[in-house]
């Protein structure tokens, strides 16, 4: 083995599926290829397959010396935002058939008189019950009713149901009545997907565990099928290697897993971008950063501290309420936390009731595209108004493989804004392109704020198509000085899957108080949840080492929410439940300022994550300063902050040499985006390759 790949390294495959495009990455010997493709919503596998051939030509690599193909998606979210999944049924315990609907009957918007909440995947006919009943510790209180199940899947049957949910109550501690119905199941209607709450979601609070459940039960078969498919596809294609999936929590894992929980998709694209972040952050040295990544569709910002991503136990999709919090369907699944709004080169801007510029969450996405794609797009988008604004060349926007049409982007642009506010078409750009990024540098904000975070020494990685254009103006708006621009930007998302581990996390819930802490039922609890995931992991890893991480999520007694405490990964001892217990008080300490005196502790539920180890990496050795390279031409740029047109300097970035350096205002093109050097910016390319923008005396 090891003489061959002496001779031939493995080349691994990264696809990311975007709203607008198709990313690809690969990775041979230390060198990188990409491309990226136009999405195709109809059949997203096509687009897949095409971008494959594109991207394996440019390398000059066979299908059959691809050794590993790594996937993320963003088709199960939206499968879930336009309520195009399966017809889902749920089965649940006597008396709780409106979990899903009551919630926890919060409301987003504390003084809206006509709120609107988000309305159930099931609707309340396909919402059925039985008789059972087991207590909080998982005593049987009353057996299942195994006729009651037979007639509600015969009723069922007859409405055309194509998934089922199982949720009982209280079957996070014991899942014996789950599992006897699904058994039931299998026996009278073996083709029907089932999900069940103890796999999906085995924790505390029904609403939440039934409405993860639910949630995958109504994206699985859409999901498995095109799973399939793709994996029939580049079958086909004469791609015979392993098909690894990520997930949003930031791992990667096997197909036949991914097809059971696709649940744990929904934001495995965005989070590829994170660990993407993440990796040059280490390789810069650079311990706290702000991952920033704009696409065709949306807009990320995540926090990461110390080389790793911000990480979070739930997640909300499909809010009714733009950008408000507690007005989606709630998922409890492991993701990497993270603000995505409506922001990314095809949203759509238009003007609200009061005659303001809105821009998204509408998105022209692929097809038709925004205006100047020429694809048919009559409303004007970002794309339109950053060409309008000078910073694209329509001849050569994505390497000259899609020519823009400035008249059309004039045109929507002058319908839809410009002509209701009294503007040329150049001026209600900038009042677009203004609006997007203080929409962008809000998000952020809000974001450090919730995480009890600043923006006081960090750097923004800016990356995905619209990232580099957007990104300077951006840390201007929050005060950063400092912005890094790597190689591959355009597909960041695509590069961090080929960092990414091979990981799974299993939570599960067990109540327990420090003052009777039972040490055993503990320790075998971690145990078997370390074996179910190791073995995951296992089937994934190849004989690679990994290593396991363990969470205990903990409230002071009588408290509505939770703290993540980490605990060794091994069998605890009696010395170390005083020293977890320290270890909350110190946590919450950083969370809220202090600690509650006297007050007892529980914890809730407990979460091990295993996972291959990543491949450590050297900070980048300074480089010496070389010669600054030739502009290639000119462009006639508006500056969003002043409104003035100015001619700014374009420089080819495969043109410049690590230690070369132009300044602002400027413009650094490359083929699947460009990034703008505002006035009072330098730019300096490092060892990597890597962009790094400084402002003013930084």
């Amino acid at each position: 083995m090891s003489a061959r790949l002496a001779v031939a390294p493995e080349a691994r495959l990264a696809v990311d599926i975007g709203g607008t495009f198709t990313d690809l990455a690969v990775e041979r010997g230390g060198e990188r290829w990409t491309a990226k493709v136009l999405t195709t919503p109809s059949a997203p596998e096509q687009g897949v397959l095409e971008g494959v051939r594109v991207v394996l030509g440019r390398a000059g690599l066979q299908p059959a010396e691809v050794s590993l193909v790594i996937h993320g998606t963003t088709l199960a979210t939206n499968a879930i935002i336009e309520r195009k999944g399966a017809r889902t049924a749920l089965l649940t315990t006597d008396g709780f058939r409106d979990v899903i609907a009551l919630g926890n009957e919060s409301r987003y918007d504390q003084y809206d008189l006509n709120i609107e909440l988000p309305q159930p995947l099931v609707p309340r006919r396909w919402r059925v019950t039985v008789p059972e009943r087991l207590d909080n510790e998982g005593h049987v209180l009353r057996p299942l009713d195994e006729e009651a199940v037979r007639r509600q899947l015969a009723f069922l049957r007859d409405e055309g149901i194509e998934s089922l949910a199982i949720g009982f109550l209280h079957s996070f501690v014991n899942p014996a009545h789950e599992k006897r119905a699904a058994a039931i199941v299998r026996q009278l209607w073996p083709d029907l997907p089932v999900s069940l709450s103890s796999e999906v979601s085995p924790e505390m609070r029904e609403w939440e565990r039934f409405s993860t459940t639910v949630a995958n039960a109504y994206v699985q078969p859409k999901m498995a099928s095109y799973l399939h498919r793709l994996e029939d596809g580049l079958r086909a294609a004469g791609l015979t290697c392993p098909l690894f999936l990520m997930l949003s929590g930031g791992g990667l894992t096997t197909l036949d897993t991914a097809a059971r929980f696709p649940i744990r998709l929904v934001e495995s694209g965005p989070a590829g971008g994170a660990i993407f972040a993440a990796h040059v952050a280490r390789q810069k040295g650079w311990g706290q950063v702000l991952s920033f990544d704009m696409g065709g569709t949306t807009a990320k910002v995540c926090l990461v501290d110390d080389f790793a991503p911000q990480a979070a136990r739930t997640f909300e999709v499909a809010r009714v309420g733009r950008f408000k919090k507690g007005s989606g369907l709630p998922l409890r699944i492991p993701v990497i936390e993270m603000v995505e709004i409506g922001a990314g080169g095809g949203s759509i801007a238009h003007l609200d009731s009061m005659g303001r510029i809105q821009v998204g969450p509408e998105s022209a996405g692929a097809d038709p595209g925004p205006a100047c794609y020429g694809r048919g797009g009559t409303q004007p988008a970002v794309t339109d108004a950053n060409l309008l604004l000078g910073r694209y060349e329509p001849e050569l926007f994505a390497g000259g493989a899609l020519k823009l049409d400035l008249g059309a982007a004039k045109g929507a642009m002058t319908a839809h804004v410009g002509d209701r506010l009294g503007l040329s078409p150049e001026m209600a750009a900038l009042g677009v392109v203004e609006m997007v990024d203080e929409n962008m540098a809000n998000a952020a904000r809000v974001h450090a704020i919730e995480s009890g975070k600043g923006y006081e020494g960090r750097a923004i990685i800016a990356f995905g198509g619209g990232g580099p254009v957007h990104g300077y103006r951006v840390a201007e708006k929050i005060g950063v000085t400092r912005l890094l621009v790597p190689s591959g930007a355009g597909v960041g998302s695509a590069i961090g899957f080929l960092r990414a581990p091979v990981a799974y996390e299993v939570v599960k819930s067990l109540y327990q108080r420090f003052a009777s802490f039972d040490l055993q039922a503990v320790n075998a609890l971690l145990a078997s949840m370390s074996a179910e995931a190791s073995e995951v992991v296992a089937h994934g890893s190849f004989g690679a080492p990994a290593e396991e991480h363990r969470l205990a999520f903990m409230r002071y007694v009588g408290q509505g929410h939770e703290i993540a405490v980490p605990l060794p990964a091994r069998e605890l001892t009696v010395a170390d439940v005083a020293a977890i217990r320290a270890a909350y008080d110190a946590e919450y300490t950083r969370f809220y300022d202090r600690p509650v005196p006297g007050s007892d502790v529980e914890i809730l539920s407990f979460a091990v994550t295993v996972s291959t180890i990543v491949e450590k990496v050297k900070p980048v050795a300074p480089v010496h300063d070389a010669p600054a390279p030739q502009r290639v031409r000119t462009q006639a740029v508006r500056d969003t902050a002043t409104g003035e047109v100015a001619d700014w300097a374009v420089y080819d970035r495969d043109a410049m040499a690590p230690g070369a350096e132009v300044a602002g205002p400027c413009i650094v093109a490359e083929a699947e985006t460009s990034t703008l050097v505002g006035p009072g910016w330098r730019c300096r390319m490092d060892g990597l390759g890597y962009l790094e923008l400084t402002r003013g005396s930084h």
